[in-house]
């Protein structure tokens, strides 16, 4: 339970352990809620109660996390527990809370890597705290994203006690607990999505080039994948200026136009992501002083026909 909280609605002291670990509910059973679900009571912390307007959705939860009470409202499980977590999309977290009113010695938790805790206050009374708590993990396949918690980090802000009982949290699913403050949290966000969807989007592209290639999905992702593997590591292990390799860093003009001209006639739904991508290397380029500023320039004007 948070530090220096009683439990919420009155319910006799008698009935709390001060030492035991705080009673989690949890609003909305999709992927999230329902990886987070499991998670948090295999690693000890009691799963009590959950809320989901999805009776599938809800009874699967149940099926995972043995014990939890369902609930088709949020306001319903307010009962149950001392920290609600919100495991809605950005969109519904303002609108959920709006909806709760908690109650002395209760917390409320969202996962959005967007949103500051702040966006929290309209469920909040005296006594309650409130913060975010986002895990970097993709959340595809629930049963792929459990193992995945174990080493990804969590991103968490909001009100300090209860910042410190969600990093112990986050530790004990086997996570690495980080502080963003709420004013960086649109430019963490906006990283993760470039990480994931957005590297996702680049593989996209990729494929559809390959497709030119005579590769289905498949084929391009075994010969591309390594490549894109072996990068990763050299930017971790350089850093990102020193692992840039290709044609941008050695100023190949006639393979810049050969691409484009293939991605014309072959894959023209990659040549707005091929640009972008190139410009930045230009930049990369240069900046590492392995690209001379005229040579640039020529590659510029390449790139500028483009659009």
């Amino acid at each position: 339970m948070p530090p220096g909280h009683r439990h919420p609605h009155g319910r006799p002291a008698a009935e709390v352990d001060p030492d035991a670990f705080p009673s989690i509910g949890i609003v909305g059973a999709g992927p999230v809620g329902l990886t987070l679900g499991r998670a948090f009571a295999a690693a000890g912390w009691p799963v009590v109660a959950v809320a989901s307007r999805d009776p599938a959705r809800r009874e699967a939860f149940r099926s995972a996390v043995p014990g939890a009470r369902a609930f088709m409202e949020p306001a319903g499980l307010l009962d149950e527990v001392s920290i609600v977590f919100l495991t809605v999309p950005d969109d519904a977290v303002a609108a959920v809370a709006a909806g709760l009113r908690l109650y002395s010695g209760q917390a409320l938790v969202h996962t959005s890597g967007l949103l500051a805790s702040t966006v929290l206050h309209p469920a909040m009374a005296a006594g309650t705290l409130a913060a975010s708590f986002h895990p970097m993990v993709a959340f595809a396949d629930t049963d792929a994203a459990l193992v995945a918690l174990r080493g990804a980090t969590v991103a968490i802000e909001g009100d300090e006690p209860l910042v410190a009982v969600l990093a112990e949290l986050a530790e004990a699913i086997g996570a690495q607990p980080v502080r963003i403050p709420p004013e960086g949290k649109a430019a963490y966000h906006a990283a993760a999505v470039l990480a994931a969807g957005g590297f996702v989007a680049l593989l996209d592209a990729i494929a559809e080039l390959g497709r030119g290639a005579g590769l289905d999905e498949t084929g391009a992702l075994t010969i591309y994948a390594p490549l894109v593997r072996q990068n990763l590591a050299n930017a971790e292990r350089l850093g990102i200026r020193a692992a840039l390799t290709g044609p941008i860093v050695r100023g190949d003009a006639g393979t810049l136009r050969a691409h484009l001209a293939a991605m014309h006639a072959l894959a023209p739904g990659a040549i707005a992501l091929y640009v972008a991508a190139a410009r930045r290397e230009i930049d990369l380029a240069v900046a590492r002083g392995a690209l001379r500023p005229e040579r640039a320039a020529t590659l510029g004007e390449i790139l500028d026909a483009e659009e």
